[in-house]
């Protein structure tokens, strides 16, 4: 809670395509620089591959193709961004990565019912600050890789 008695929550805001995201700053484990990332056969299509990150070998998720987005070559700016749920480790492959934010609770709103489908699934809320929105992702879904379109429209599950 800030000082006014509303309640507050951090979350690490990232770019992709242009639009902000973020995540719950307890659900990020850290965050790098990309540097080498090994393809791994027969991965799903949104999973780049696999990388070294301090001491554990972490699937790396590309953001990007994940939401159906062209991919981008890997910039200075392109960073990793390992996240943690459950037992479940991954690094989220973002075109940027550098913001801490506290956002007061009244700020967010659940997704629209409009956003119907995958896209919805993936939104815990839309945050509004000043001009800006930022669009808050369930780390849970992102993560779910049965979410997938691909998978979903081969009719298959894992």
């Amino acid at each position: 809670m800030n000082e006014n008695g509303k309640a507050i929550q951090s979350y690490i805001l990232f770019e992709i395509a242009g639009n902000r995201y973020g995540l719950r700053s307890n659900e990020v484990q850290h965050m790098e620089m990309v540097d080498q990332i090994t393809p791994v056969p027969n991965a799903v299509p949104f999973v780049d591959g696999v990388a070294f990150s301090r001491g554990q070998v972490v699937p790396v998720i590309n953001m990007r193709a994940r939401f159906g987005l062209p991919r981008a070559v890997h910039s200075l700016r392109s960073r990793l961004v390992v996240v943690k749920v459950g037992e479940r480790i991954a690094a989220l492959l973002v075109d940027g990565a550098r913001e801490f934010l506290q956002i007061p609770e009244d700020a967010i709103q659940p997704p629209h019912e409009g956003l119907a489908g995958l896209s919805g699934k993936w939104l815990s809320g839309i945050a509004t600050l000043k001009d800006q929105l930022i669009l808050l992702l369930s780390l849970p879904a992102i993560l779910n890789i049965d979410s997938s379109p691909e998978l979903l429209e081969q009719g298959k599950t894992r």
